[in-house]
């Protein structure tokens, strides 16, 4: 695969993590920020896969992300583009920051498709508005990474922005419109920030790049040696044939978790910004959200059912029920189903202190909904009580989940859509509409969709503690049981 035309193919690489603390209750550690619907319906990580493939021309796309969040991206992926493309995917069993996962993503593209091959970086939290002007970039990204520049996007700023980096351009690059990066900056305080919005030197740090794989992982080797070696260990020890690619915990947990604009950007000589006017925001916050959506004329932005009377500059985003506020200003309500947000305008980057809280407690809603994706489908709480805990599980067809049991709890299913196989200990039978079966405690049991259709089905669990920790796992397909 590595002839001339191949080594010229450009790979978007989505980098899909994190766990977008600061827009919580809407975004937790199970199902985060990439995944969160927008006010078109469609998620963050949608948009970035559709704007990812209207630049790949024929190329596959290549996502970095975890386990936990493969198989919800790779639905969404061929719900979008199908499956004919096999787009790859490599899974890190912990997050190390930027330089690391880009390095695991060089090697591969490399391997695949040649040294020259060129790599788009592109977070999967990211909105771009103008998709013409971001093609014009990339196109401007592409020419100077065919030129041996590590290229990276500074957005025009709108206005003093303190939540973000910053760079500052340098002389202009000869038969281009980028030019030299001049320095990285850090988040400034308002001042400076005003500072630079004044000088017309310095964009936002967007967090994208385009280079090619040879020339980051060499740029990698010279100024960031030890990541490069662990990267290089850590991809001898990946068969890219098979598919998704998971890097080895033991030697990914050995590698230094830093950034790429600390372990390359900002100390290579061949650096190249492009300067971006395309819509960007990072929706790094509840106040970037709410501004996605037309304001009244008190200035008050609604999603969902709600009553404002005598308020001003409000966003309130709501669920099933009514939201109504009196007589309040500036503030940010945000309703989901287990948990209600009340945050003043100017306090809503504080709101990730409220994940730090609950996480600390052990709480549930740091990390779960009330709806629960999994490989195999999805589960709804319906009640989460002392004495019982009630879901509602929805198998998606050809589905199986692990084969299982539990110390705590005994089970009673019954199925009210769709036809159900069960396995109870050594028994295997169907279990049809309106019909039931009980599995008792420490009994090995396993459900599996042999339809066509999704199976619906009601769990009741009974015992003396209901945590998803009481599962013991013996056989999965869907790689969950740790050696």
């Amino acid at each position: 695969m590595k002839n001339n035309d191949v080594q010229k193919t450009m790979l978007p690489v989505i980098l899909s993590g994190g766990s977008g603390t600061r827009l919580w209750p809407v975004s937790r550690r199970a199902h985060p920020k990439p995944f969160m619907k927008l006010v078109d319906g469609e998620s963050l990580a949608e948009k970035t896969f559709r704007r990812a493939l209207g630049v790949a021309n024929e190329s596959p796309v290549l996502t970095v992300t975890s386990r936990d969040y493969y198989f919800y991206t790779r639905d969404l992926y061929d719900a979008i583009d199908g499956k004919d493309r096999g787009h790859p995917f490599l899974l890190e069993p912990i997050g190390r920051n930027t330089a690391p996962a880009i390095a695991l993503a060089a090697h591969y593209i490399r391997e695949t498709f040649g040294d020259d091959a060129l790599m788009l970086v592109l977070p999967a939290d990211h909105l771009i508005r103008d998709l013409t002007g971001f093609q014009a970039a990339v196109n401007e990204a592409r020419n100077l990474a065919e030129r041996g520049y590590l290229v990276t996007f500074a957005i025009h700023p709108t206005h003093a922005e303190t939540g973000y980096g910053y760079i500052r351009k340098g002389a202009k690059i000869e038969g281009s419109d980028g030019h030299q990066v001049e320095a990285f900056v850090e988040k400034p305080d308002l001042a400076t920030a005003n500072s630079y919005l004044e000088s017309g030197e310095y964009g936002w740090n967007s967090g994208m790049f385009c280079f090619g794989a040879g020339a980051y992982l060499k740029a990698l080797g010279q100024h960031a040696p030890e990541i490069a070696d662990s990267a290089s260990e850590c991809w001898q020890s990946i068969d890219p044939a098979v598919q998704p690619m998971e890097i080895p915990l033991n030697l990914f947990s050995q590698c230094p978790a830093v950034s790429i604009d600390y372990a390359v950007m900002e100390k290579a000589s061949n650096c190249a910004v492009v300067g971006a006017d395309f819509g960007w925001s990072d929706i790094g916050s509840w106040k970037a959200m709410s501004e996605l959506y037309e304001s009244d004329a008190a200035g008050n932005r609604i999603d969902g059912k709600a009553i404002l009377v005598e308020s001003r500059n409000c966003f309130v985003q709501g669920g099933e029920r009514l939201v109504a506020a009196v007589g309040v200003d500036d503030l940010v309500i945000v309703d989901t189903e287990d948990a209600i947000l009340v945050a003043h305008r100017d306090r809503v980057q504080d709101v990730k202190e409220v994940v730090s809280q609950l996480s600390e407690l052990k709480h549930e809603a740091a990390e779960f909904h009330k709806t629960v994706y999994r490989p195999w489908g999805s589960f709804s709480i319906l009640e989460d009580a002392d004495d019982c805990k009630v879901k509602r599980l929805v198998i998606k067809p050809g589905q199986v989940l692990s084969l299982q049991m539990h110390h705590k709890r005994a089970e009673h299913w019954t199925v009210i859509r769709g036809v159900a196989k069960v396995r109870l200990g050594e028994k295997e039978f169907l279990l049809r509409p309106n019909e039931s079966t009980y599995i008792p405690l420490e009994t090995q049991h396993r459900l599996e969709n042999p339809g066509s259709e999704d199976v619906h089905l009601i769990e009741v669990q009974t015992g003396e503690y209901f945590g998803e920790d009481d599962i013991i796992r013996y056989e999965d397909i869907y790689g969950r049981i740790k050696p």
